[in-house]
């Protein structure tokens, strides 16, 4: 991926969720390995794009403070990925919005290349990463989805596969790269990774 591509992209990492199964912590803030899970997460991803966004809905200062540009969802009530994805695209002006959840540490060094590869290798318009099924938050959108995710939302739609599946899909085989779905969805998924992650590659 040559500099023109990376500038092409940028990356947000969505944490505007409500941490429930993480007793309602703020997952980006959770420490992890001695840092935020978000600045860990911010240092694999920011080489592979042009800008990074973190998609935060609560304790703006704090991210502000560690240095990250955030944008709240444009939608209400803790609306879900979808609507961090829609808040991410009305932050560009052309090119391609990379996702990634906050809670997933391990974020391939070379995830953008390829999602953004097998994209225009398909004239894809979204590509979702697979890895034993589906990961959807893991996901590459083209900056015109804008309006038609917008309108979906306004309609109430909320499953990220129901609207990618309204248009042209690709999906990212991940199989040699399991380790890169692994999360800290629940305190005990934090302590099983805190001292047993995968190597850094």
């Amino acid at each position: 991926m040559d500099e023109s591509d990376r500038a092409s992209l940028t990356g947000l990492v969505l944490a505007g969720g409500r941490g429930s199964r993480m007793g309602g912590l703020d997952k980006g803030l959770v420490d992890f390995r001695g840092e935020p899970l978000v600045a860990g997460i911010a240092r694999r991803l920011a080489p592979q794009v042009g800008r990074l966004l973190v998609n935060a809905n609560r304790n703006l200062d704090r991210y502000a403070e560690l240095g990250f540009r955030t944008v709240p969802d444009r939608f209400p009530d803790f609306a879900g990925p979808l609507a961090g994805m829609a808040t991410g695209l009305h932050a560009l002006h052309a090119g391609w919005l990379l996702c990634v959840p906050c809670d997933s540490p391990f974020v391939p060094h070379d995830y953008a290349a390829r999602m953004l590869g097998a994209a225009r290798a398909a004239d894809a318009e979204v590509a979702m990463a697979t890895c034993d099924g589906r990961q959807p938050v893991f996901a590459l959108l083209a900056h015109h989805l804008r309006d038609a995710l917008d309108a979906a939302l306004a309609g109430g739609e909320r499953k990220i596969d129901r609207f990618f599946g309204r248009h042209r899909l690709v999906e990212v085989d991940f199989s040699d790269r399991p380790d890169a779905f692994l999360n800290l969805n629940r305190p005990e998924d934090h302590a099983a990774l805190e001292g047993a992650g995968p190597p850094d590659r």
